[in-house]
């Protein structure tokens, strides 16, 4: 944790407290890093008393829970290997009703492919809410009961649980942070950069991206994605 009094709970406990990268891994035989972007990511392993300024990482394991790109994850995997540590790209991803009640998704391969795979996923994510958002904004306009849309999607084979949730934020403007917008669009950045490198045309991807830019620029890159519709509506 970047700052020192949220781990006083966690020292309550019985938790060490370490104040560097670097302290944490001689510590732990495991690490989970989870930070704001790969920048942060690789400020982790490669900045001042990162997890590189280690003697050793023999009998390490360094597990990689942030968003990042496939070239950040082989230049951390190269990094930790090269010391002796061992290496798992373990992807957050932000589509579940709760972070508490989800399962794990094991996506087997080459490193990278966890990275992309959760680029793919945040794709459909941010296309689908953005287009949720403009849907409730256009049934809002043409005199139509919010709410009964939403009942109305639960009964077709568009729904989905997130969607769900979403749309009753939406409705209710209830933004209090389960993802932050200002990640989506992050994630949104990271994908059009992945289809930039393959030559693959995004359109609807670059659309929705500028769409969630828009939302953050009206304030509200801290709050849930569902503030998206604060753009749709307004």
């Amino acid at each position: 944790m970047k700052k020192q009094f949220m781990c006083k709970d966690f020292e309550k406990v019985g938790a060490t407290i370490a104040v560097t990268p670097c302290d944490v891994v001689e510590e732990a035989d495991i690490t989970f890093s989870c930070v704001a972007d790969p920048q942060a990511a690789k400020e982790m392993v490669f900045g001042n008393c990162g997890v590189l300024h280690c003697p050793s990482l023999e009998g390490k394991g360094y597990v990689e829970m942030t968003s990042i790109d496939a070239d950040t994850s082989h230049d951390i995997v190269e990094a930790v290997s090269g010391k002796g540590g061992r290496y798992l790209e373990a992807q957050v991803v932000r589509l579940v009703v709760s972070p508490w009640y989800c399962d794990v998704i094991c996506c087997a391969g080459d490193i990278g492919n966890a990275s992309k795979m959760n680029a793919v996923l945040q794709v459909v994510g941010g296309v689908s809410l953005a287009a949720l958002a403009e849907g409730l904004a256009l049934a809002d306009r043409a005199g139509l009961s919010q709410a009964d849309l939403l009942d109305v999607l639960a009964l077709t084979p568009l729904a989905s649980p997130h969607l769900i949730l979403k749309g009753r934020a939406m409705i209710e403007s209830s933004y209090s942070t389960h993802q932050p917008l200002t990640h989506m669009q992050k994630d949104l950045k990271l994908a059009l950069g992945l289809g930039d490198a393959l030559e693959q045309s995004l359109p609807l991807t670059a659309t929705t991206n500028e769409i969630f830019k828009h939302a953050k620029r009206l304030g509200y890159a801290n709050h849930d994605v569902a503030a998206v519709y604060i753009r749709a509506r307004f």
